[in-house]
Order: C-alpha cells, then structure tokens, then sequence
C-alpha cells in the first residue's frame, strides 16, 4: 500500500483550484501524468528576471526592466487597427506605453493620468522613442518591490499559457509536505546538497541562469532521488531472481562439439568467452538471467544455438523467441541445418501457421520429441505446451515487454533467460534498463566479415550515386536503397519510397523491388525473399529493413536524408551490408544546411563502426529519452535525471542500492522505512512487493 503521506501527491491534478477536466487533459499531455505529483516534477526551463529597474534614463533596449512613471497623455488611435498610445515619464526621460486593439475605459481606469504606476516588460526603440507594448504587469507604486522579481518559465503545450502552469504548479507544490530523510547523510553533505522538499522548491524557483543547470545542487539532489529509486529497484528483482530456485542445467557437450565442427569457421574470442559465462549460469543453482549484447553480424545466433544445445544434452527443450516472422524465419534457416547436423529436431512455429501443420508442430512440442522451437509471438499462445522447457532465447528484448518474457517462461519450470540485442546500449542504458541482469558482450567480428566504406556526399549528386549503383550492379552486387524517415507522416515515408522505386525503375526496370512498412507480412516476405534469392537487384525500402535481415551478396548501402536518422539507426541499417566477404560500401546522402548534430553524427559514422562507441556518442548528442524511443522500448523514463549529464550520480545509486540491500535486506530499519517511501514515490511499487515485510 502506499504509504498515507503520499496521498495528495498522487490525488488527481483536478482536485487544484482552477484546474478543471480541459486543463486537467492538457497538463497531463504536458506532464506526462494525470496527478499533482506529475506538475511537482515539471521544472522550469529558463526563467524572466524582473529585478532590472533603472530609471528611464539608463534602460537599455532589448531587456526586461521593471520601471516606475508617472503616466501622461492618452492618444487613442483613430482606428482599432492602430495601436493606443500613453505618455509616461520619470524625472530622467520617457517611455510610450502601447497597447493593440485596445479598450479606453479599462485603459484609463489601470493607468490614470497624473498618477504613478509600475509597468513590467520588455522595452524597445521604436522611431528613437523608447516603448513599451502590453506590459506583461502593471500594479501601484507599493507593489513594486513584489513585481521585482524572478519568474521560473516552464515548457508549455498548446492551450495551456505560462501563468495557467506557473499557477496550477505553485498549486501542486502547496500540496507536498516533508517526507523522511532516505539519503545518505554523508553523501548528502559531500554533495551540498539541500533536504528533498528544499531541493523541489529551489528548482521551482530559479534565481540565476545557473539555477536551471542540470548541475546545479537542487536538480542533482531530485536527480539522484530519482537514479536511486531506480537503481534500488532493479537491486529488489535481482535478488529475488537469484533466491528464485533454478535447476542446474549440464551438457555434456556431445551436441555443441557437433555444431562446432559443422561451422565454416571458428569461434571468436568473445563468442567462446560469452558461451563459458553462459554454461556457468545454466550449471548454477539460481536461474540464468543474461543480456548477449553484439553489433550486428557479431555472432550471437550461434552462440545461442550453443546455449540452446547445452539445455538439450542436459534432456530438457529450448526456445527462441524473435519479434518478426522475417527474423524468426532468418534464425530458423541460420540454426536448422546445424541443428540437423547434430541430430536434434527443430521447428519453426509463426502465426502464419494453421490447421494440421501447427498441430503437427505442437505435438512435437508436447511430446518432448521436438526438441528446438524457433518463433514469434505465437509461441506463447495458450494452446503452446512444452514436454519440458528449460531455457528460452529471446531476441531484440525492447520489442517485447517484460510481460511476455514472463509468459513465455511460465511454461516451463525454472526456465533459464537469455535476451539478444543487436541495438548497442550504451553502460549508462544498460545499467538503468538491464541492471538486473548479467552482460556479455560480442566485440569481434567473424572472421572473413570485410569492414564497409562509408562516405557521406550531398543529395545534389544523386545522378552520380545512381550511376555508381549501376557499376555495382554490372558487378553482381545487390543493393539497399533506403528512402527518408519522416517523422510527421507514414503516409509521406511511404510517398518518398514509392517514388524513388518509380525513379530507379527509369534505368534499372524490373531488377528494382520496393518494400515498406504498410505492406501486410506474406507480401513483405516475399519481396526479401526474391531479394535474398538475387531477383531482385536493388530494395527500395524504409527503415523495416533495419533488424534482422540477411543477404551477404548485397555490398552497397544508400541512406537518401541520412541527416533525419539517430546515430544508432544509420549504424544499424550500415550493418545490413557487409556480411559476406566482398567490400561493401555504405552512401550517406545529406540534404544542406546540416546543423551541428547532424553534422557531428555523420562525422562520427564515417570515423568509427564500433556499435558501442556510436551509442555512447549517440547517448551525448541526443539524450536518453530519444535514443531508443523510451515509450516503445521497455526502458524506463527518467523525468528528473538526464543520463548524458548524470551519469556520475548513477554509479553511486548503484553502489550505494547495492550497500543498502546488503545492510538492511528487507528495508525495515529507518533509512529503509525512508526508502520504502522514496520507491513509492517514484512509482516503483512492484518491488517494494518483493521485500517479505513489503
């Protein structure tokens, strides 16, 4: 249960004084949540200084000043169209105040002549007149001291203005009330840091420029809060993985040494390495739960038939989950004829299997005599029952959510883990995403696997990228040619790509084949299945291409618009060439001017293709939230840490969520009370329910 004094934080934002359903909807759109917790974490992003109040003499144009007068003539303009203007001045100079289709009587009534007012707003020349127009605050003479203020500026959405939020957020903050202390005194101190709701309030009320730095003590104190509770959670669920009994899991290795021998080449140092560590997890008493990080074309399907293999010389059954029948079809047809050298049985179950077929494959699952499963989706259907399943694979992890990893695993008894990515997670990610499971990394290519060229040249030489596409082609090579990425609109990525596979067909007619993500799956298997078969010579294609697909003759890859890609992106569609052992070459095609991030990002492509570094680099230029798309990938949102800045703090959350569990397992003494609360606080209930005092 969450605990009482958190209640109004996390009470509806309606239950504010003027925040009725039509704001409420609009906020929560802003904030991301729909409770008054939700505008306590929206911080300002700048903020509009009003201390500046020099007499008329000295203002300087261009600022925000606050400026006492005395006010003059009204001249009302002969038309609505034309602005109202009023005379004000101090004993040093003076200023027009001008207002827009403006009312006389309401105007009169703020702003009587021969008497004094304080107007607030930025001030400008006009016709070497000093003005004014539409002060933002306009109050008598003993209120000047409280217009001279700071005011916090907050990002906004349409339909909502800056004072509604700076209103409804002021709102909120009346609402939060001291919570315990859950942070470590000595850490607190080093850090200079202020107590929670000090910390809250002063990055509500930003005094200096310096004041909105992610740096700066209030925001590194809410950011730390916010890494801890994250860090503490992911501590809870991996212990309780490691009490949850496994069962030891030994081959023998009459199978893997079959597949071995079967390889057209040898194993690579960290493939060995990552198998050693696997074998170690399966033939421990707690179940496996370990992430296999490889850059495209690293090897890790193999690696996972071998884990796989190891659950079968042990006498159980294995299973690999893919998160398109394209993939799951691709892994198939890479572990089958291994798998058949070794004489173990293999399927393949997608959703397009019905009728007598899929009963075929399901008995073959119940009796125990299918001993492999490769698939999608499908796998975890109801009617799927397993003889005796011991270890699933799942590939591309972010595409699934934790849900359907437990579902799968739930038909089995004690099932051992092992998720694939190909999508290079940078440390800070992963510590934040997969913290509660153990890394292995591919760092090396196959042998044989050739590096690609890449060149990047603007778009206004296309004619000679086609004709470059055309000698390729008159040496045998296939090619990629993927068509922009259009935020905005399906409907225009998919125009791009049709027209560009009308403009190809001009001179290279029918070798040229088009697919996109509007295409229902049979149709989109069966253009890259005549691609893989060499009938089609040149894919016109958006980014559905980017996982998973393999065809080594195909050596030339064009990016059109690779300025609109992430870093990530363009090193994950680069990899789908150079895959067999012919040079390959990667064509990033840039639509000027190019601003600094798109720059740096083409620069750092044609400079490395080492998948980590890139997503480092991308981490930096991008931020987290947009690197992998948090909301589609599984990885958690962070609403007050920014990871490219405070990837200190989450070094120390994780010692310090590490030190705690291992002092205080159960939270029960009183930082572990705090603790209890800082979870609840940050919506991480799910593992307060694995404490046993929880």
């Amino acid at each position: 249960m969450r605990p009482e004094i958190l209640f109004p934080l996390f009470a509806p934002a309606t239950s504010l004084s003027g925040v009725g359903p039509r704001f409420a909807k609009l906020f929560e759109t802003l904030t991301g949540g729909p409770a008054v917790l939700d505008l306590c974490w929206h911080l300002p992003s700048g903020l509009i200084d009003r201390r500046y109040a020099p007499p008329l003499a000295e203002v300087l144009p261009g600022r925000i000043a606050t400026l006492t007068v005395e006010i003059g003539e009204h001249r009302a303009a002969p038309t609505r169209r034309q602005p109202y203007r009023i005379h004000c001045h101090d004993a040093t100079g003076t200023l027009e105040l001008v207002f827009f289709h403006a009312h006389r009587d309401y105007l009169m009534k703020m702003l009587p002549p021969g008497q004094t007012r304080v107007v607030s707003g930025k001030v400008e020349v006009f016709n070497d007149r000093l003005q004014m127009t539409h002060p933002d605050h306009i109050a008598g003479p003993a209120e000047a001291a409280s217009l001279q203020t700071v005011e916090p500026v907050y990002p906004l959405t349409a339909g909502l203005t800056l004072k509604t939020v700076g209103k409804a957020v002021q709102a909120a903050l009346q609402r939060v009330s001291d919570l315990p202390e859950w942070q470590d005194a000595a850490l607190k101190a080093r850090e200079g840091w202020p107590d929670w709701h000090a910390a809250l309030a002063q990055a509500h009320a930003p005094r200096e420029e310096s004041d909105l730095s992610p740096l700066a003590p209030a925001r590194r104190r809410l950011a730390y809060d916010e890494l801890l509770a994250n860090q503490l959670a992911i501590a809870l669920v991996r212990d309780r993985q490691l009490k949850q009994r496994g069962r030891p899991l030994k081959g023998d290795g009459r199978l893997c040494d079959k597949v071995t021998a079967a390889l057209p080449f040898q194993l690579t140092g960290s493939q060995r390495l990552a198998l050693a560590e696997i074998a170690g997890d399966m033939a421990a008493e707690h179940r496996m739960l370990r992430l296999l990080q490889g850059d495209v074309g690293s090897g890790k399907t193999v690696v996972a038939l071998l884990a796989m293999l190891t659950a079968v010389e042990a006498g159980s059954q294995a299973a690999l989950m893919a998160p398109t029948e394209i993939l799951a079809r691709q892994h198939f047809n890479t572990i089958a004829p291994l798998a058949r050298a070794a004489g173990v049985a293999i399927a393949l179950l997608t959703g397009r299997d019905k009728g007598k077929a899929r009963q075929a494959i399901l008995a073959g699952l119940a009796s125990g005599e299918t001993s492999l499963i490769v698939g999608t989706h499908a796998l975890f259907q109801d009617d799927v029952a397993f003889h005796d399943l011991a270890m699933a694979v799942i590939d591309e992890q972010h595409r699934f959510g934790v849900h359907q990893r437990l579902t799968l695993t739930a038909k089995g008894k004690a099932v051992d883990v092992l998720v694939m990515t190909a999508t290079p997670i940078p440390r800070t990610l992963m510590l934040t995403a997969y913290g509660d499971m153990d890394v292995s990394r591919l760092t090396e290519r196959p042998p044989g696997r050739q590096p690609i060229e890449t060149a990047t040249l603007p778009l206004d030489r296309l004619e000679e990228v086609v004709a470059g596409v055309e000698r390729a082609l008159r040496q045998g090579a296939q090619v990629y040619w993927i068509c922009p990425l259009v935020e905005e609109s399906e409907n225009v990525d998919l125009a791009a790509a049709e027209n560009r596979f009308r403009a190809l067909q001009q001179p290279f007619g029918e070798r040229v084949g088009l697919v996109h993500g509007r295409m229902k799956g049979p149709e989109k298997d069966t253009v890259m299945a005549r691609f893989a078969a060499g009938e089609i010579a040149v894919l016109v294609a958006t980014t559905v291409v980017e996982v998973g697909v393999d065809v080594p003759q195909a050596t030339v890859m064009v990016i059109e618009h690779a300025e609109r890609f992430g870093l990530a992106q363009l090193h994950q569609l680069r990899g789908r060439v150079g895959r067999g052992s012919g040079k390959s070459t990667c064509l990033l095609l840039w639509q000027g001017p190019l601003g600094e991030t798109a720059r740096a990002r083409l620069k750092i492509l044609r400079e490395t293709d080492d998948g980590f570094r890139i997503a480092e680099e991308d981490l930096k230029l991008r931020g987290a939230g947009e690197l992998l798309g948090t909301r589609q990938s599984g990885l958690p949102e962070f609403r007050l840490a920014d990871l490219a800045v405070h990837d200190d703090l989450l070094a120390i959350a994780r010692d310090d969520a590490r030190l705690i569990l291992d002092r205080d397992p159960e939270l029960a003494a009183e930082r572990g009370k705090a603790l209890r609360v800082l979870l609840y606080l940050f919506e991480r209930d799910a593992a307060v329910k694995y404490l046993r005092s929880g």
